[in-house]
C-alpha cells in the first residue's frame, strides 16, 4: 500500500493548521490510494452481485416447490439487499487500511509532524472515510434493491420503496456499513497493524456471534442482540427475528461501539509515539 504525501502547506498569510485543511489532506490521501478504489469496488460488487444471486435463488426455490418447503416465502427487500453481509468485510478492511497503512509506511510520522495536536488527523480520517462510505454504500444499496426487484418482478413478488419499512431498510444498509467502517478505523488506530486490525474487526463481526452460541441459551438471548453486528444489522433488516433490537435502537447501540472505538483510538494516538 503506497501513500501520497499531502500535508497542508503553511499559509503565506499566516494561517495555521486547521481542521478543514487536515480534512482536505486526508481526502487527497484517500482518493490517491488504489486500495480505496479496490475495496470500495469489492463492496459494490458484493452488494449488487450477491443481492441478484439471492433473488435468482429465491425465484428458483419458488418455482420448484416440490423440492422445498411449500411454506417458502420471499422477503423481497431483504433478498435484494443480502449482499451487504459480504460487503461489510470489504468496508471493514478499508477502514483498517485507512489508518494502519500510514503506520506500515511511516507516513504517520509526517502527518503528526504537520498536525502536532494529533487528534484532528483521526477526526479528519473518520470524516472523509465516513462521508465517502455512506454515499457509495447507500447509492449501491438502492441499485441492489432496484436490481433485485427487477428480478423478482418476473414472479410478481417484488416490493417498492413505499412499502412499510423498505426505505428505512435500504438506507439502513448504508448506515450500517458506514458504522462498520468507522468501527474498523477505531480498531485499526488502536492496534496500528493491518493484519491485527483486520483480524480484530472480523472477529468482532463474525467470530464473536458464533462464540455466543456456546453460552447458555438464557445468556445468549440477552447478550447476542447487543453485539455490534447484530445490533447494527437491525436497521438494515425489514423483518427481524424475534429477540433482536428495534431498528433504530440497534443502530444507536452500534453507534455507541463506534464512539467507544474512536475514543479509544484518540487516547492511544495522544499517548503513544508514532
Amino acid at each position: 500500500m503506497t501513500t501520497v504525501t499531502a500535508i497542508p502547506a503553511p499559509s503565506k498569510s499566516g494561517g495555521g493548521v486547521t481542521l478543514p485543511r487536515v480534512v482536505h489532506s486526508e481526502w487527497i490521501k484517500f482518493r490517491t490510494l488504489r486500495s480505496s478504489y479496490f475495496t470500495l469496488l469489492a463492496a459494490v460488487v458484493f452488494m449488487v452481485g450477491f443481492g441478484l444471486l439471492a433473488c435468482y435463488g429465491a425465484i428458483d426455490h419458488l418455482n420448484h416447490p416440490e423440492a422445498h418447503d411449500r411454506a417458502f416465502t420471499i422477503d423481497a427487500a431483504d433478498r435484494s439487499l443480502r449482499g451487504y453481509l459480504a460487503a461489510q468485510l470489504a468496508v471493514g478492511v478499508l477502514g483498517v487500511l485507512v489508518v494502519s497503512g500510514e503506520y506500515s509506511t511511516g507516513m504517520i510520522r509526517a502527518s503528526l509532524s504537520a498536525v502536532p495536536r494529533r487528534l484532528p488527523v483521526l477526526w479528519a480520517k473518520a470524516a472523509v472515510f465516513g462521508a465517502v462510505t455512506l454515499v457509495v454504500t447507500t447509492v449501491t444499496a438502492f441499485v441492489a434493491f432496484f436490481g433485485g426487484q427487477a428480478v423478482l418482478s418476473s414472479n410478481n413478488v417484488q416490493t417498492t420503496l413505499s412499502a412499510a419499512g423498505v426505505t428505512r431498510t435500504v438506507i439502513g444498509v448504508g448506515l450500517y456499513l458506514t458504522a462498520v467502517g468507522l468501527l474498523a478505523i477505531g480498531i485499526g488506530a488502536m492496534i496500528r497493524n493491518t493484519a491485527g486490525g483486520i483480524a480484530a474487526v472480523f472477529g468482532t463481526l463474525l467470530v464473536l456471534p458464533a462464540l455466543m452460541e456456546a453460552l447458555p441459551a438464557n445468556w445468549n438471548s440477552h447478550i447476542s442482540p447487543y453485539l455490534p453486528g447484530a445490533a447494527g444489522q437491525a436497521v438494515a433488516t425489514l423483518h427481524a427475528d424475534p429477540g433482536t433490537l428495534a431498528p433504530w435502537t440497534g443502530f444507536a447501540v452500534i453507534c455507541g461501539y463506534v464512539a467507544a472505538a474512536l475514543i479509544g483510538a484518540a487516547v492511544v494516538l495522544k499517548r503513544r509515539d508514532a
